[in-house]
C-alpha cells in the first residue's frame, strides 16, 4: 500500500470510529486540501504527501475528529457548482438551499432581465451570488447583520467578480432602505430554541446560533420578515423563503396574514417542502 493509500485508509478508520457518517469522504477532501490536490486528483496522482503534508493531514484529521465540519476546515464549500469561502461565523451552504435558486430562475426566466434582488441575512452570500449568475443584468443587495458573516459575504462577492453588481449592507432586516426589489431571498433562523442543542454536533458547537435559532417556535424571523416583504416587493416581484421540516403550514399562514399571497411551497430534492415562494395579492 502506497503512502497516500495508507494515509487515507488511516484517516477513515479514525473518522469512522468518532461516528462520521461519510468518513471516507471526508479523509480524502482532508488529505487533498493537505496535498494541494482536488479531491478526485488525490486518488489518481502518483505523487506521495511529503511528511509536512502528512502532518497536515493529521492536523485537519483531529479537527474533524472533534466534530469541526469540513467546509470550515479547508475553507470552501460548493453551492449551485460555484466555490464560496466559508469559516467560522457563517452558515454553511446547503444542497437544500439551491431550490431558492431553482424556484427565482422559474419565476424569472428572462436571462437578460434587469432585476433588483437582495438576500435578507445573506451568509455566505451563496444564494444572491448563485442567482446573479445565472441572470447577468440583475444587481444584488446583500443585507447582513452579522460582521463575521458579512467579511465571508463581501469575500465570495469579490471572488466571483460581483462588486459592480451586489453591495453589501451590515445591518439588520429592519434597516431594509426604502425601495422595491423584484426578487427578495431569505434563509432564516427556524430551528426552535429547544431544538439547537440536539442538532448534529458539527451544526450545534461550531455554527453561529444566530443563524440556527429561530425562538420558541422555530418562527420568530418569518413574523419580523413578513412586513418588510410586504412594503418591499415590487409589483409582479416574488419573495423565497427557505423553510424548516414541518413549517410549510406556520409560515405560509404567517405571510397571509401580513396581506401577501402564497405562490407554491416547493419541495427539496428529498421531497420535504422546503422553499415558500410569495408575492403581493
Amino acid at each position: 500500500m502506497s503512502i497516500r493509500s495508507d494515509a487515507l485508509a488511516r484517516g477513515a478508520n479514525l473518522l469512522r470510529a468518532e461516528g462520521a457518517a461519510s468518513a471516507r469522504l471526508d479523509a480524502r477532501l482532508l488529505l487533498a486540501h493537505a496535498m494541494a490536490l482536488t479531491p478526485s486528483e488525490v486518488v489518481t496522482t502518483s505523487r506521495q504527501p511529503s511528511d509536512q503534508e502528512l502532518a497536515a493531514f493529521d492536523a485537519f484529521l483531529a479537527r474533524r475528529a472533534g466534530h469541526e465540519p469540513v467546509a470550515y476546515i479547508i475553507g470552501h464549500k460548493e453551492f449551485w457548482s460555484l466555490d464560496f469561502e466559508v469559516g467560522r461565523g457563517v452558515l454553511i451552504p446547503r444542497p437544500d438551499t439551491e431550490v431558492l435558486v431553482m424556484q427565482s430562475l422559474g419565476e424569472f426566466p428572462d436571462a437578460t432581465a434587469s432585476l433588483r434582488a437582495v438576500d435578507l441575512g445573506a451568509g455566505s452570500g451563496a444564494i444572491l451570488i448563485a442567482f446573479l449568475s445565472e441572470r447577468p443584468n440583475a444587481r444584488g443587495l446583500a443585507v447582513e447583520q452579522s460582521s463575521e458573516a458579512m467579511m465571508w459575504a463581501r469575500k465570495n462577492i469579490a471572488r466571483h467578480g460581483l462588486n459592480a453588481r451586489c453591495t453589501v449592507q451590515g445591518d439588520d432586516w429592519l434597516m431594509l432602505p426604502h425601495e422595491k426589489f423584484d426578487v427578495i431571498f431569505s434563509n432564516p433562523p427556524y430551528i426552535p430554541s429547544r431544538a439547537v442543542d440536539g442538532l448534529d454536533p458539527e451544526v450545534a458547537h461550531f455554527e453561529p446560533l444566530t443563524a440556527l435559532d429561530g425562538g420558541r417556535d422555530g418562527l420568530d424571523a418569518y413574523r419580523a420578515l413578513a412586513p418588510i416583504i410586504a412594503r418591499s416587493l415590487a409589483p409582479g416581484g416574488r419573495a423565497f423563503l427557505e423553510i424548516g421540516q414541518g413549517q410549510d403550514t406556520g409560515v405560509p399562514s404567517i405571510m397571509a396574514a401580513a396581506g401577501l399571497k402564497i405562490v407554491r411551497v416547493a419541495p427539496d430534492l428529498a421531497g420535504i417542502p422546503r422553499c415558500v415562494v410569495v408575492t403581493l395579492c
